[in-house]
């Protein structure tokens, strides 16, 4: 370790050699490398986090350049993981970079999370959330929490010394009306790097330490008035006695929907109608080859196009644009709708290549 790359914050009394050693030896996952893992990866990597892990299985849009800043014009189309990683490196060659091309799921969490001393959540999404909170106490692992809606976030620590868990905060996943959709609503460009650096420094914290940790508080940040406030909760018990994942962690859906490994066995043999309501940017970067694009704040005006007598099924990019698109059809009488539960997030985990 070159001591002279990390002297600014060995100086520091509070934190000197002995935190950076600590930090030297620490092994972070972070799931997600969008618009909160980036700033939690190249400040971790900038400080001398010993081994990162990442996971992330997604590729670079134009959409994404409004908040995802270590990505350019350049990288558009490529993996994600592999960019960030190259650029990771070049910033830090000193740090172990592990990657994981792929989506944090029921079927791989348990070994993907294995080796790590602690979780940090930048996926912004309820499902892995609680299969995060869910794995970290199993494994007895910290939790580091980042979640973002319109011009305000929020960030904790969960499962830190027997502290209170995700679960204890938010006991049961939203219905699938009552989530909100960034893609939908929309995110201030600069929110995501405020969230993730605090996300970053809470780990620091763990790893180190050093100051107080977000246990058993929820921070709340309002970008529009620039104030911070932190609200209490307590742990409740029963939550820390997650012995196995649960069998499914989609959202909870009273409409009919279906798994995307049936969807894909349905697709490969079936001639069916899928409509995709991304915008003509998602849709253009990667489709299925038989769906069609009809954006859903145009589906209303498109409604003749679609053939009422077959099954319609809906995608977007996660699953819930489409959940919004089917309570639309709904309204005008459709009855043959399908929801893709997952979208094209949990889709690409079957496809080879898209358009």
């Amino acid at each position: 370790m070159n001591e002279s790359r990390y002297i600014r914050q060995t100086r520091l009394p509070q934190f000197g050699k002995e935190g950076q050693e600590k930090l030297s030896k620490a092994r972070v996952l972070v799931i997600g490398a969008g618009g909160l893992g980036i700033p939690v990866l190249q400040y971790l990597n900038a400080m001398g986090v010993g081994t990162l892990g990442i996971v992330e299985n997604d590729k670079v849009d134009l959409s994404n350049l409004q908040r995802q800043v270590i990505y350019s014009e350049n990288d558009l189309g490529k993996s994600k993981i592999e960019v960030i990683s190259a650029k990771l490196k070049a910033q830090n060659s000193e740090t172990n970079i592990v990657t994981f091309e792929t989506f944090f799921n029921r079927e791989n969490a348990s070994e993907i999370a294995r080796d790590f001393d602690l979780i940090i959540d930048c996926s912004d999404n309820f499902t892995t959330r609680y299969l995060v909170n869910d794995i970290c106490v199993i494994q007895k692992k910290p939790f580091v929490y980042g979640a973002l809606h319109d011009f305000e976030g929020q960030v904790s620590v969960f499962n830190y010394k027997d502290g209170p868990t995700y679960r204890c905060l938010f006991p049961k996943m939203p219905e699938a009306n009552e989530i909100p959709d960034c893609n939908t609503n929309g995110v201030l460009g600069v929110l995501p790097g405020i969230i993730g650096t605090f996300q970053a420094l809470e780990a620091v914290k763990l790893v180190t330490g050093i100051g107080e940790v977000l246990s058993g508080k929820l921070l709340i940040y309002d970008g529009l008035r620039q104030s911070i406030h932190h609200m209490k909760f307590r742990k409740d018990t029963k939550n820390s006695d997650i012995s196995q994942l649960q069998d499914s962690y989609q959202v909870p859906c009273s409409m009919d929907s279906i798994e995307s490994s049936e969807f894909e066995k349905i697709r490969a043999s079936t001639e069916i109608q899928i409509i995709d309501v991304r915008s003509p940017e998602e849709f253009s970067g990667f489709s299925l080859e038989q769906s069609v694009n009809i954006p859903l704040d145009q589906l209303q005006n498109n409604i003749a196009f679609l053939d009422r007598e077959k099954e319609i099924y809906l995608i977007c990019q996660s699953g819930m644009r489409s959940r919004k698109a089917v309570e639309i059809l709904k309204e005008k009488k459709f009855t043959k709708l399908k929801n893709v539960e997952g979208g094209i997030n949990s889709i690409k985990k079957y496809v080879i290549a898209g358009k």
